[in-house]
């Protein structure tokens, strides 16, 4: 028989009207508007299985940036796996918003088992995605924290309401399930009890992320005191040295930096706390009681009637996936706190009496001691008012070491597991060295611990009573390692090729003097970057030199500007250099891109323009027409606009008169290879002497005054470190002029001294 419609059945109550009486009408048109509702919730529900598809879509995502931190972590031998991809903010709060319809849907009929299974595996998946965002919360600010976690706060308590609305209403379980999953696990009110346990984790899954945010500011504080102890006893350690700054010296500088990023980052302090490792301990009981339920479902997987259909199947299995591969992290986090190994007497106590440390509720201390502003002008209001905030606080502080004491208890699961791990593989390892000679490695292991006991100094403990285990000690150092060896392999081969043809830094006097003046009234002053722009524009410019010759001199000095800028912009930073340098980039990209100067084409010079006196002489003559284009305009913004194109003529105009004025009568003699071999030694010596900065780069780079950007920082350094070996090693090894180390970083500092200097 064919489905009944809605009009199907008014045409028959039509046709029963002519034949039956009005009474026995009456009761069959009742029945319509049960159809008609029927009929119209059908055709509201047709789209439901592709908003379960959005829901399954949601979750993938969230599900890719926490498999995408967990990657991140073991590339960086980082088995804490920092938050670097999937991170509290608001786009990821508006994405496990969409996840979370399923449990907050309280319309929608879910009879069967793998519907009510569905439901609760959101519940798992939400407690799993709320482990893993847990060290997030430390790379955020003040405000940044409250605005988040008051917006994941509003999320969890909406999720947590309707869940309890649905296992009052009996939507959340149907006789169907509850007599299925009794008879498996004997008890005909498992999905209540697993829903009312999934809520409960929900609710301490956001206390410990609301207790970790009162903490993490005082963390911070900690750790920044000790940081700016070791910084400054890192400086002391290279002034003393300052003379003979090897690579090997500004590598260990490095090393000190990298300890103390590494140690004293937010996460992994975060990632070592107790309310950290409890979390772990939640979420993986969360995924102990999903499988509980999957497996039973599995078998019946087909069971679903909801108006999600077939997508019910589809977010099953997605969020399945999630909760699975997202405990992995969370659950690695609980043994974060181990890379700390701590003292007997440190653990005793805290099994003891469960000592909650003064950082723990010093912030809570901090409001309950500080005034609050008063609108009220009446004395007993504001006295009222001040009692109960202090009544409040106080009730919050006990509230936080009540939630700290409960942390660090659940804490002690994965802790007690480690160390009877350790204690029985320390027994094999004792075991083995009876029965070995290890006589032959004492002198390098000696050694070795030396400097690692040099290094460890250097270690940042936001607790005096903790020390760094040797394992993860020496994993920090490895992981080091592993980032130069990776950075050696991505050296400026081509600036090192560009490099050799230096033999010294005569280049840096001889390019330009002081006996050439200008054509701009208020001369600026010279930078690393534009003379070396400059100087190649005329290099490529030269029409019968090979390709692949000037393709090499491009190559290298792209590969030189990106150095040369970090010279500038960490050592030349000030104002009057900052111009020239926009200039020198500005005018690089064009000659890149396009192999043009100020527009001018440098491959297709004018016919006229073929030996190489005619090429210079057209160089000085286009400088000083756009500089007279420039001082003729009338209006003072456009002057202002083309402020850097008259600086970059300016150069060129000083360049090509000095080099006209070097050749004199023999300007005509002069081949083109001859210049072109000239420009490409003028060019290497000043990146070679730009270069000698690295080394200060690097030191002054290793410092970083933001503690949530400090770790990336470093990275870059050590990165930089790497891809610079060679160069630093080979520079280190020729004369250097007699210059202050505060003179090194300007060019003009280095041509009066090699003017000076010169025979």
């Amino acid at each position: 028989m064919s489905e009944i419609t809605y009009g199907w059945y008014r045409d028959l109550l039509d046709e029963l009207a002519k034949t039956f009486s009005v009474d026995l009408w009456f009761s069959f048109s009742a029945f319509s508007t049960t159809i008609y509702h029927a009929e119209e919730q059908n055709k509201y529900s047709k789209p439901m299985p592709w908003i379960g598809m959005y829901i399954a879509l949601a979750s993938l995502f969230c599900i890719l940036a926490m498999v995408a931190d967990l990657l991140h972590g073991l590339k960086i031998k980082k088995l804490w796996f920092p938050c670097k991809y999937f991170t509290l903010n608001a786009a990821s709060l508006t994405v496990i918003a969409v996840a979370m319809k399923l449990p907050t849907d309280l319309t929608t009929v879910m009879p069967r088992i793998v519907d009510q299974t569905v439901k609760l595996g959101s519940l798992s998946f939400m407690c799993t995605m709320m482990a893993n965002l847990l060290p997030s919360l430390a790379t955020m600010d003040n405000n940044e924290l409250v605005t988040n976690i008051i917006a994941l706060g509003i999320l969890v308590i909406t999720v947590v309401v309707n869940v309890c609305i649905e296992i009052t209403t009996g939507a959340l379980s149907t006789p169907e399930s509850e007599i299925f999953l009794g008879i498996i696990f004997k008890n005909n009110t498992f999905i209540k009890i697993a829903a009312i346990t999934y809520v409960v984790m929900l609710l301490m899954l956001l206390i410990i992320h609301t207790s970790s945010t009162l903490t993490i500011v005082k963390f911070k504080q900690l750790l920044e005191s000790k940081y700016q102890t070791g910084h400054e006893k890192a400086l002391g350690d290279v002034k003393t040295q300052e003379s003979i700054l090897t690579f090997e010296k500004i590598k260990q500088h490095v090393t000190k930096y990298w300890i103390m990023a590494g140690t004293g980052s937010p996460q992994f302090v975060t990632g070592c706390s107790a309310t950290n490792s409890a979390s772990g301990v939640i979420c993986a009981s969360s995924t102990f009681l999903h499988i509980l339920i999957m497996i039973p479902t599995i078998t019946n997987i087909n069971y679903y009637e909801s108006d999600y259909k077939w997508s019910t199947y589809v977010i099953f299995v997605t969020q399945s996936i999630g909760v699975l591969l997202g405990t992995i992290s969370p659950v690695s986090r609980c043994f974060a706190n181990l890379s700390f190994e701590l003292s007997i007497k440190w653990i005793w106590s805290h099994i003891k009496v469960f000592n909650v440390e003064n950082y723990w509720t010093e912030k809570l201390c901090d409001w309950k001691q500080s005034s609050i502003p008063f609108f009220a002008r009446n004395r007993k209001i504001k006295i009222i008012i001040k009692k109960l905030k202090i009544l409040i606080l106080k009730f919050c502080v006990i509230f936080q070491k009540t939630v700290v004491v409960t942390c660090k208890t659940i804490a002690l699961i994965p802790t007690l597991f480690v160390i009877c791990v350790l204690y029985c593989k320390r027994c094999k390892k004792c075991l083995k060295e009876m029965f070995s000679d290890s006589d032959m490695v004492l002198g390098d292991a000696a050694s070795q611990q030396g400097t690692n006991s040099d290094l460890s100094h250097f270690v940042l403990k936001y607790q005096d009573d903790m020390e760094l285990t040797m394992t993860t000690f020496k994993k920090i150092l490895n992981s080091m390692e592993v980032i130069i060896k990776k950075a050696e392999k991505q050296q400026p081969y081509n600036l090192m090729k560009l490099l050799e043809r230096s033999n010294g830094f005569q280049g840096v006097e001889s390019f330009d003097n002081h006996d050439v003046i200008g054509l701009l009234i208020e001369e600026p002053h010279n930078s690393w970057s534009l003379p070396v722009v400059t100087l190649t524009c005329i290099a490529i410019s030269l029409p019968n030199i090979p390709k692949n010759r000037v393709n090499s001199l491009l190559q290298g000095v792209s590969e030189g500007l990106v150095y040369v800028r970090l010279v500038e912009k960490v050592l030349n930073g000030m104002d009057e250099y900052v111009c020239i340098q926009k200039a020198a980039e500005m005018l690089w990209i064009e000659v890149e891109d396009s192999h043009k100067w100020l527009g001018n084409n440098l491959q297709n010079l004018p016919r006229q323009v073929n030996m190489v006196g005619q090429i210079l002489q057209w160089f000085k003559d286009t400088a000083k027409n756009v500089v007279d284009e420039v001082k003729s305009m009338d209006i003072e913004s456009a002057k202002a606009n083309s402020r850097q194109k008259s600086i970059c003529a300016n150069s060129m105009y000083r360049i090509t008169e000095k080099m006209l004025l070097s050749y004199h009568t023999n300007i005509d003699q002069v081949r083109e290879e001859e210049l072109f071999e000239k420009l490409s030694s003028l060019v290497s010596d000043i990146l070679a002497a730009c270069l000698t900065n690295l080394p200060q780069v690097i030191i002054t780079k290793c410092h970083e005054s933001a503690i949530e950007k400090r770790e990336a920082s470093v990275t870059d350094v050590v990165k930089l470190l790497g891809t610079t070996e060679k160069i630093i090693i080979g520079l280190q090894e020729r004369e250097l002029p007699n210059l202050n180390l505060d003179e090194f970083p300007f060019i003009d500092k280095w041509c009066a001294k090699l003017m000076h200097t010169s025979p």
